[in-house]
């Protein structure tokens, strides 16, 4: 009896070829549980990685556009791009803004900046420009900057311009999300399609970096900042006071 027992738990025992058929199954297995685990974890990351890269977009879309002051804009005499007026003007005033800058704002909305453009850009005297002035108060003073040249791209510069001017209520607050530049753009009636890749390519970040750049070596620290042929003056100052420096410019340029 002891000996057919014996035979028996022998009969069910593995071989030597079993045990090893056995062990490679058990790390077969072993294998594509790692496997498996290994495909799980890059799948999470993969997964968070994309949620994070949608979130902006995913904000934006969730963001309300919020109330948009709907303006006429100002008639300027031969705009091209983010300049107007007579390019062989005898007085050339260069503006270094940001279009988060309350008095930036503060010059065109209160009338100053209109009263300059009808004495003096309509009428043949002086040539006018625009630059930003980097990324001075924040993030979105980038933005509003590229919108701006971008809606240059298309002639509208100076609605775009003042468009952002007249929706500013403050710093970083959200008056400058991609959803309201983007609703700027459309009631201008820009070509969209040609806006958005503008802005999707960043085309004018250089641009702005190096207005930044460039108002430094003048001596800027401060905006709104006008370069009178020359001269450094700051501040959203009196019409008057424009005037005067105006003045004083073109008689210094007449022969």
């Amino acid at each position: 009896m002891s000996d057919m027992t014996t035979s028996k738990k022998q009969d069910r025992a593995p071989s030597g070829g079993g045990k090893k058929l056995l062990l490679q199954e058990r790390r077969r297995k072993r294998q594509r549980r790692q496997r498996l685990m290994l495909f799980s974890i890059i799948g999470i990351f993969v997964v968070v990685v994309a949620f994070f890269i949608a979130l902006p977009s995913i904000i934006s879309a969730l963001t309300p556009v919020g109330n948009i002051v709907t303006i006429s804009p100002v008639a300027r005499a031969q705009t091209q791009d983010n300049a107007a007026g007579d390019p062989n003007a005898p007085v050339q005033i260069v503006e270094y803004s940001d279009f988060q800058c309350p008095f930036c704002a503060k010059f065109t909305t209160s009338g100053i900046e209109e009263q300059i453009i009808e004495a003096y850009v309509n009428t043949g005297k002086v040539y006018f420009v625009y630059r930003t002035f980097g990324q001075w108060i924040g993030s979105e003073s980038v933005a509003a900057g590229e919108a701006a040249y971008c809606a240059g791209e298309q002639n509208k510069f100076w609605e775009y311009h003042d468009y952002l001017m007249y929706n500013h209520t403050g710093e970083n607050v959200g008056d400058f999300t991609e959803k309201r530049l983007i609703a700027f753009a459309e009631n201008l009636s820009l070509d969209m399609g040609q806006f958005r890749l503008c802005l999707r390519e960043d085309k004018f970040l250089d641009r702005i970096a190096q207005d930044q750049v460039d108002g430094k070596a003048l001596g800027i620290s401060a905006t709104p900042a006008f370069v009178i042929n020359g001269k450094v003056i700051t501040g959203a100052l009196p019409f008057d006071q424009f005037a005067q420096e105006i003045e004083a410019a073109l008689a210094a340029a007449t022969p």
